[in-house]
């Protein structure tokens, strides 16, 4: 087949390419892209999604780069180990609904995890095409597709096992751990202490890179399974650990998340208008602030600096540039290549008229008469030796100081474990980080019927690493209950 004939035609089309295409001729086939709004106009919306997914021709297409490995290694780099070559096989014969049964086995949230993992550091760094120097096939956007395309099929909930077990956060840990429960036959309550379900998928991801549709949809599906949700419920507070027991769940699986911010305890901190990106996003994705009919405030900033570089501030970056802000910067103490966050995020932030202050770091802000933020006062870095996670180490350049006016200071530094399950259960041990200490491996506790994962146990990660804890307790929590 030639490269001219490899362009969407029809379904002849596809059966051409279900057909088994010689190697060479499937990896002559370039990566597919992403479909995306346009930067101008996407940064006047905070609900409309910025990746526009695949079309049916493009997901079949870029589905047949794959080359079925004998020892498929991107399966290895998955977290909840999704089959992918199973999945990806039936996206390329067309088969979306059979594509989407593949990715259920072992993943609760597929169309979530395919628009938020970094899967560029995990199943796709593992892929073959590494090797002979070519992209790699686009495994989220297929998982995107497949999840987004396919229907779920009706399946009777499995047989009762007269078990209860309880949850505590509906962020992806809870979830994760809730319908693989469900799907072993217990009876599972999620309780989650926000009026909506969804954990971080809701408060912290804006619309415009994870829509609540999205969100509703997989939730609903745990409903489906027989999962039970109660909202509006604090586990320490509203809903003590005593009483928590009276309600004679066989076991907990403890999914409260990291939701405490972090500051840099630098002067200038307690200003008004410098807030951490957990309240700045909680605000605008959760309690609609900004939006037509809701009162919740925030504050609408015209130079707006945003402090660190990972993923939630590319978020924050990108929220305040549709919230009005003329000018927008990220400031970060080490280069672009350090950044954690995804490079996708990045390159949406700078098209949509983002600044990158990189090799900066804020040692002071400084306030009007008022009390609010007026400028921030910034350090010039140089890299130096790498430090203990292997990144170079930033360091001050001797009288390298610059003042830089602004009116918001998002900070997005990093965030705490939630404390409240911490200091109130007693019996439960924690580490020096706060965090709650559980096995490396079936992420017990040292209360035996508690569980925990997520960023409760491991003080902040990406949402398929918290799904991956909530499968591992899922499995280890059903069988020692089988041997109580």
């Amino acid at each position: 087949m030639k490269k001219q004939d490899l362009a969407p035609r029809d379904a002849q089309w596809r059966e051409e390419l279900r057909q088994a295409l010689p190697a060479k001729e499937r990896t002559s086939i370039p990566r597919v892209h992403m479909p995306e709004l346009p930067a101008q106009w996407r940064c006047t919306t905070l609900t409309h999604e910025v990746n526009q997914g695949l079309s049916r021709e493009m997901a079949v297409l870029e589905a047949t780069r794959c080359l079925d490995c004998p020892d498929p290694q991107c399966v290895t780099g998955c977290p909840v180990g999704i089959n992918i070559p199973g999945f990806i096989k039936n996206v390329q014969r067309g088969d979306f609904d059979e594509a989407l049964a593949v990715l259920r086995q072992t993943s609760a949230l597929p169309a979530v995890c395919g628009r938020v993992c970094p899967q560029e550091k995990q199943c796709e760094s593992k892929c073959i095409y590494h090797k002979m120097k070519k992209e790699p096939v686009a495994i989220g956007y297929l998982e995107r597709f497949a999840a987004d395309t396919g229907k779920v099929r009706a399946t009777d909930r499995p047989q009762p096992n007269g078990k209860r077990v309880a949850v505590v956060g509906s962020g992806p840990a809870g979830l994760s751990f809730a319908g693989d429960m469900a799907s072993r036959g217990f009876e599972v309550t999620v309780f989650e202490a926000l009026h909506e379900i969804g954990g971080v998928l809701k408060y912290g991801i804006p619309e415009f890179r994870l829509p609540n549709s999205v969100v509703n949809s997989e939730i609903e599906a745990l409903r489906l399974l027989g999962v039970h949700f109660e909202k509006d419920t604090v586990i320490g507070k509203t809903l003590t650990q005593a009483q928590l027991e009276e309600m004679n769940f066989d076991g907990i699986f403890v999914a409260s998340g990291a939701g405490l911010p972090r500051f840099m305890g630098i002067p200038g901190e307690n200003l008004v208008n410098v807030v951490s990106s957990n309240e700045y996003l909680t605000r605008i994705n959760l309690m609609h602030a900004g939006t037509p009919g809701y009162a919740t405030p925030v504050f609408r900033g015209k130079r707006v600096a945003i402090i660190g570089g990972g993923n939630t501030a590319m978020d924050s970056c990108r929220t305040a540039r549709r919230m009005g802000a003329e000018r927008v910067m990220v400031v970060y103490r080490r280069s672009e290549a350090e950044m954690p966050a995804r490079v996708e995020e990045v390159k949406h932030a700078r098209e949509e008229g983002v600044e990158f202050l990189t090799l900066h770091n804020p040692i002071e802000y400084l306030g009007d008469e008022n009390g609010r933020v007026r400028a921030m006062r910034l350090q010039r870095m140089e890299l130096g030796e790498p430090d203990a996670s292997g990144r170079r180490s930033p360091r001050p350049v001797d009288g390298a100081i610059e003042e830089v006016e602004v009116d918001m200071v998002i900070v997005s530094v990093g965030v705490s474990p939630n404390p409240l399950i911490p200091e109130n259960f007693k019996g439960l041990e924690v580490t020096s980080r706060g965090t709650i200490a559980a096995d490396a491996e079936s992420l017990q506790t040292s209360i035996p019927y508690i569980y925990a994962g997520g960023d409760i146990f491991r003080g902040g990660a990406t949402v398929i690493l918290a799904m991956g804890d909530g499968r591992r307790a899922a499995a280890a929590m059903s069988e020692h209950l089988a041997r109580r």
